[in-house]
């Protein structure tokens, strides 16, 4: 991949994944967590989403929300096949500031990808990597919600770097994403060449730690959720429905939570912050 220099994003613009309102992936990512509904409406709903906006906002029925396939980046000299399989990159006497990084991994279609790779590595607090063992250096796989989290330090700084985690993604017999994730308000994001601003990080504050989310959207197809034609039922897509209505859908009964417009890919089993098994 050629590097090319990316212009600093005017911090007095709010990045677009701030700006949109409510996707269909949102929604998911809100099924994932078992969250009500009136929560999404309120609070972040992406890993990398603190939407401002004041007032619910109508859910879209498309799944672009304006979140293209998460763009790749050079591997750089430091890589290091057969890491070892861990959540916690984390060692005793480990010098630097903790950071918990968490998100989840999606495909095109907005649907979490469970089992997906992910292998990390990064400096150490003096801006070194470790090349004759695998100190900062682990995979792991999300989980059957498509989600992941890993423990480390912040990474330091070194020539001609702005502060960053490498990453190497894989849905499973798919290709692997090559990427780096950046950290916001660093002053060398400006003159870094290799800085891209769609790659940075939430982070904030916790205590004398950090915490970072990050979503990935990998560039794999996936099929869509079956209709109600499938498995049977009254759920249908394109219906409006209310708080309390009633649906059969594969043989088993729900109760709307909120009231919504059905989409596809909203079945009551997919959804659970807007359908509640009776």
């Amino acid at each position: 991949m050629e590097d090319a220099h990316v212009p600093p994003q005017d911090a007095s613009v709010p990045p677009q994944n701030e700006r949109r309102g409510i996707s269909r992936k949102r929604l998911l990512k809100a099924a994932l967590a078992a969250v009500p509904l009136p929560m999404l409406l309120g609070g972040v709903a992406l890993a990398r989403d603190a939407g401002t906006a004041q007032q619910p906002l109508t859910p879209t029925p498309f799944c672009d929300d304006g979140d293209d396939p998460t763009p790749p980046q050079i591997e750089g000299p430091y890589f290091k096949p057969d890491s070892p399989e861990r959540t916690s990159l984390l060692e005793p006497g480990l010098p630097g500031t903790r950071l918990t990084v968490s998100g989840y991994v999606f495909g095109v279609t907005c649907r979490p990808i469970a089992h997906a790779l992910l292998d990390f590595w990064q400096a150490d607090t003096n801006g070194e990597y470790d090349n004759t063992g695998f100190r900062l250096r682990g995979h792991q796989f999300t989980d059957s919600r498509g989600a992941f989290t890993l423990e480390t330090i912040v990474p330091g700084l070194y020539p001609g770097r702005t502060r960053h985690l490498h990453v190497k993604v894989q849905a499973p017999h798919e290709q692997i994403l090559t990427t780096q994730l950046y950290f916001p308000g660093e002053p060398r994001n400006q003159t870094d060449p290799i800085f891209d601003p769609a790659l940075l990080m939430n982070v904030r504050q916790a205590g004398p730690a950090k915490e970072a989310t990050f979503d990935v959207v990998l560039n794999v197809g996936q099929q869509p959720t079956g209709g109600p034609t499938a498995p049977g039922g009254t759920w249908a897509a394109g219906t409006d429905y209310r708080t309390g209505d009633q649906v059969t859908y594969a043989g088993t009964t729900y109760r709307c939570r909120q009231a919504h417009t059905a989409r596809t890919g909203w079945e009551p089993p997919s959804a659970p912050a807007l359908w509640q098994r009776v």
